[in-house]
C-alpha cells in the first residue's frame, strides 16, 4: 500500500536537483547489492529489505519534507548490516569507491562511467546484458570490448548532456528503453534499405576510394557486400537490400554476354566456321541482347543458314549458359561468405545484413534466386549454416505462390532450403497492409524487411517506397509495468483500472514522442560531410539533392521513421486480467485494443508533426531481461508476469504456452496490421523438416492466410562434425551411421567430400 508520507517527500540529489521520492530506485539499489554477492537468491529478500528501509524512513523522517540521497543510502546500510552483513559489506564498499571516484572525476557522471566500465572489463557477454545488445558484435573480443567501453561512456554523455533529464531518468528506471543510446551523439540512423541500382549505375565511393560500375555477376556481388560493409560504418543498425534479385540480374546478363562472345570467338578456330559468319556483326548483336534467353534464329542471316554453324552456335550458347549459371552460383557463394567474415567498426562487428528477393521472374533474376538459395543450402566452409545475410523470400500470388505461377519452383526451393538451414524467412506482399502500398510492375513498392523485423514503406513526406529509406531511431515502452500498476496482479483490486492504464500509457507515449523528436533534432544537426557513404554516395532517398557544404540533412532524413515500440503484451494481459491472448478471446480483444491504441497515437503524432511516427513490435534480446529484472526488484515474482528471466517478444503468444501453428498465427496475425514499423511471427517446430517439405510449405501458407507480414520457421538443426550432415541427429547420424563419440572410416569421409554420398 502507498504511504502518504512518500507522496509529499522530496529527494535532494548530490547535484542539488530536487526530485520526487521513488521507492523503485531503492529496490534497484538493494538488488545490485545482492547481485554483487550472490549468483542466485530469493527475490523476496530484496522486497523485505526495501520494506524495512521504507519503514525506517517513514519513522525517522515523518516530520521532514526533504531527504538527501546519502540519508537514504545510510538507511539502506543500517538495514543490511543487521540482516545481510555480506551484502552490507559489499554495498558499503561500493559507496566508498563511488565517493572516491567522484572526488577524482567530474561530478555527477564519471562515477557512472567507472561502474559500467568495471562491468565491461570484468564480465563476459554471457553475464553482462550490454555486451550482447547486438548479436553481430563479439562482446568478449578485444575490439568488441573496446567498442563497449566507448559505448558506455557515450551513453552516459548522452544522458547527461544531450537529452532532457526526464528521458534519461525514464530509461534508467526501466519505464522505457532508448535503443542504441550510445550512438545518440553521433547522429546516426538505425537502418537503411540500400538501392544497389543507384550505386551500380555510376559507381560509388566508400570514402577511401572510388569503385567503378561492375561488369560481371562476380563484381556485382562483391560490390554489394562492400556497400553493406561501408554503410555499417555509418549506422548503428542494419543494412538491407530490398530487391536483391532485380539488382543482381544485370550482372548475370553482362556475364552471359561475355561468356557467349568468348564461345563464339573460340569457334573461329574451328575449320570453316569463320567462312560462314559475319563475326563482328554477331558480336554487335550479342552486345545488344536484353536477356539470357536467346532465340538463335536471330543469327540466321549471319550464318548463311548453315546447319553445321547452327549446331555449333547451339553448343556455344549452351556452354555460355552453363558457365554463367556456375559463375552466378560462385558469386552468390562469395557474397554469403563475405558477409559472414568481413568486419566493420575496427574489426568488432560483422555487418548486420539482410537481403530480400523472390519476385523477379526474368531469366536473369530467376538464376540469381536459384543460385542464392543453392549457395545458402551449401553452407559455409565446414557446412555451417550462414547467419548473415538474413535471407527473406518475398511471397507473391501470381509470381511464386501458386503452383501455376512462373516462379513457384523457386518458392518450393526456398521452403526446402529453409527446412534445412532456417533461412530464408518469408515476407508476404499480399498481406493487406503491404498490398495497399504495392504498385504492380514497380518493385520499389514491394515491402522489404530488415532481418530483425523493421519495416519502412508508407511515407507522409514523399514516395511510399522501400529503397533509400530506413528507421531513424526507436524507443520501447515497458508495457507490463504499467499493467502491474493498474491490473489485478498485486491483489489490490479485483478488476483492472483500464482508465488509469490508458492514461499512464498515453503519458509514456508522449514522453517517448518528445525523446524521439529531440534525438531527431540531433540527427538533423549533422551534414552530408558526416556521412560520406550514406549521403555522399546517395544511398538515402533524395540525398543527391544535398550540396557538398554543410547543409543540414533534415530534408532527406524526414523520409525515415521514428518508432515507438512495446514488449511483453502477454505479461501485460496477465497483469491486467489474469490471462494472455493465447488463452482467451477476452484477452485477445483487450490485447488488440491496447496495440490499436498505441498505433492510433503514433498516427496522431504523424499528422501533428508531418513525420513518419510508427508502431513497432519490439524484439526481445537483452531488453526483455532488463525490464523484467528491474520490475522483479520492485514487485517481486508475480506468476506469469515476472517469474521468468524475460518478457515475451512484442505481441507473441508465449513460447512456453502449448498451442497449434494455426492458432498461434490466428492470434498473432491481426497485430501485424497494427505494427507498421515492423513485426515478425515465429513458428517453432520440434521435428526434422528436411524430408517433409510439404509440411514446411503448409506452415508458410498458414502464415500467408492469416495476414502475416513477415514470418520465420525455427526447427532443430544439428551438424555432425565428422561427416558434415546437417539436420536432426538423434542417436545415430542418418548420413554416416556414426554415434556421438565414435569415429568413422576416412575413406567414407573422403567420399563425402568429393561426391556428397
Amino acid at each position: 500500500m502507498e504511504r502518504d508520507i512518500f507522496t509529499d517527500i522530496v529527494v535532494v540529489k548530490r547535484s542539488g536537483q530536487r526530485v520526487n521520492f521513488n521507492d523503485a530506485k531503492i529496490a534497484i539499489a538493494i538488488k545490485k547489492g545482492f547481485d554483487s554477492v550472490y549468483e542466485d537468491y530469493d527475490e523476496k529478500n530484496v522486497n523485505k529489505v526495501k520494506e524495512k528501509v521504507l519503514n525506517c524512513i517513514e519513522k525517522e523522517y515523518k516530520d521532514r519534507k526533504t531527504i538527501g540521497v546519502e540519508d537514504i543510502q545510510d538507511v539502506i546500510e543500517k538495514v543490511l548490516e543487521k540482516d545481510y552483513p555480506e551484502v552490507f559489506e559489499s554495498y558499503k564498499g561500493y559507496r566508498d569507491r563511488r565517493s572516491a571516484s567522484r572526488e577524482a572525476f567530474v561530478e555527477k557522471q564519471q562515477h557512472k562511467f567507472v561502474k559500467a566500465i568495471e562491468s565491461l572489463g570484468l564480465k563476459s557477454a554471457a553475464e553482462e546484458n550490454s555486451k550482447r545488445e547486438n548479436a553481430n558484435v563479439d562482446g568478449d573480443g578485444p575490439m568488441g570490448t573496446m567498442l563497449h567501453f566507448g559505448s558506455t561512456v557515450s551513453k552516459e554523455f548522452a544522458k547527461a548532456y544531450l537529452m532532457d533529464a526526464k528521458y534519461a531518468r525514464a530509461h534508467d528506471e526501466g519505464a522505457i528503453h532508448i535503443h542504441d543510446l550510445d550512438f545518440w551523439a553521433m547522429g546516426t540512423t538505425t537502418c537503411t534499405q540500400i538501392d544497389l541500382n543507384k550505386l551500380f549505375k555510376n559507381g560509388f565511393s566508400t570514402g577511401h576510394g572510388f569503385l567503378r560500375t561492375p561488369n560481371s555477376i562476380g563484381s556485382y556481388s562483391a560490390l554489394a557486400a562492400i556497400a553493406i560493409q561501408s554503410n555499417q560504418n555509418e549506422q548503428h543498425g542494419g543494412q538491407s537490400i530490398p530487391a536483391f534479385d532485380y539488382y543482381m540480374a544485370p550482372g548475370v546478363l553482362k556475364t552471359f554476354k561475355k561468356e557467349f562472345k568468348q564461345e563464339i570467338s573460340e569457334l573461329l578456330d574451328v575449320e570453316g566456321f569463320k567462312d560462314f559468319i559475319n563475326f563482328d556483326k554477331m558480336i554487335e548483336m550479342i552486345n545488344k541482347l536484353e536477356s539470357i534467353e536467346v532465340d538463335l534464329d536471330i543469327f540466321n542471316e549471319l550464318t548463311s543458314n548453315s546447319k553445321k554453324v547452327r549446331e555449333l552456335l547451339e553448343v556455344a550458347y549452351t556452354n555460355a549458359m552453363n558457365k554463367t549459371d556456375r559463375a552466378t552460383f560462385q558469386a552468390m557463394e562469395a557474397f554469403i561468405h563475405n558477409l559472414n567474415t568481413m568486419h566493420s567498426r575496427a574489426g568488432a562487428q560483422v555487418p548486420f545484413s539482410s537481403v530480400n528477393f523472390g519476385t523477379d521472374t526474368s531469366p536473369e533474376g530467376r538464376m540469381v534466386i536459384k543460385n542464392y538459395l543453392l549457395a545458402t543450402d551449401e553452407g559455409l566452409g565446414h557446412g555451417e549454416t550462414p547467419i548473415f545475410p538474413i535471407s527473406i523470400f518475398k511471397v507473391k500470388e501470381g509470381v511464386n505462390y501458386n503452383k501455376e505461377d512462373p516462379s513457384y519452383d523457386l518458392f518450393r526451393l526456398a521452403c526446402r532450403v529453409s527446412a534445412k538451414r532456417l533461412f530464408p524467412n518469408f515476407s508476404f506482399i499480399d498481406s493487406t497492409f503491404n498490398k495497399a502500398m504495392y504498385v504492380p510492375g514497380d518493385y520499389n513498392t514491394e515491402v522489404g524487411y530488415m532481418g530483425c523485423r523493421t519495416r519502412v514503406l508508407a511515407n507522409v513526406c514523399g514516395p511510399s517506397i522501400t529503397p533509400g529509406r530506413g528507421n531513424l531511431s526507436f524507443t520501447s515502452i515497458n508495457l507490463p509495468r504499467i499493467a502491474i500498476k493498474h491490473g489485478i496482479a498485486l491483489g489490490e483490486r479485483k478488476k483492472a483500472d483500464m482508465k488509469g492504464f490508458y492514461e499512464e500509457l498515453d503519458e509514456v507515449m508522449e514522453l517517448v514522442k518528445g525523446q524521439l523528436l529531440q534525438r531527431f533534432e540531433c540527427q538533423c544537426s549533422k551534414s552530408k560531410a558526416n556521412f560520406k557513404f550514406l549521403l555522399g554516395s546517395h544511398v538515402w532517398l533524395n540525398s543527391e539533392k544535398l550540396d557538398d557544404g554543410h547543409t543540414k540533412i533534415r530534408t532527406v532524413l524526414k523520409h525515415g521513421t521514428l518508432s515507438i515500440g512495446f514488449i511483453g503484451l502477454a505479461e501485460t494481459l496477465k497483469a491486467l486480467i489474469g490471462e494472455h491472448h493465447g488463452e482467451s478471446d477476452k484477452a485477445q480483444k483487450l490485447g488488440l485494443e491496447i496495440v490499436k491504441h498505441m498505433r492510433e497515437k503514433c498516427d496522431e503524432f504523424t499528422k501533428e508533426y508531418n513525420l513518419n511516427f510508427t508502431c513497432l513490435a519490439t524484439p526481445a534480446e537483452g531488453l526483455s531481461g532488463r525490464f523484467v529484472g528491474i520490475d522483479t526488484s520492485i514487485y517481486g515474482k508475480l506468476k506469469g508476469i515476472t517469474d521468468r528471466d524475460y518478457y515475451t517478444n512484442s505481441f507473441h503468444v508465449p513460447v512456453y504456452y502449448k498451442t497449434s501453428v494455426k492458432h498461434k498465427m490466428e492470434v498473432e496475425g491481426p497485430y501485424h496490421n497494427l505494427t507498421n514499423a515492423g513485426h515478425i511471427s515465429y513458428v517453432e517446430l520440434d521435428g526434422d523438416t528436411v524430408n517433409n517439405v510439404d509440411a514446411f510449405e503448409q506452415v508458410v501458407r498458414i502464415m500467408h492466410d492469416n495476414n502475416i507480414g513477415y514470418g520465420a520457421i525455427n526447427h532443430p538443426v544439428d551438424r555432425d562434425p565428422v561427416c558434415g550432415y546437417v539436420g536432426v541427429i538423434k542417436d545415430v547420424c542418418p548420413r554416416c551411421g556414426r554415434r556421438e563419440g565414435e569415429g568413422v572410416d576416412m575413406q567414407k569421409i573422403n567420399c563425402y567430400d568429393c561426391c556428397g554420398r
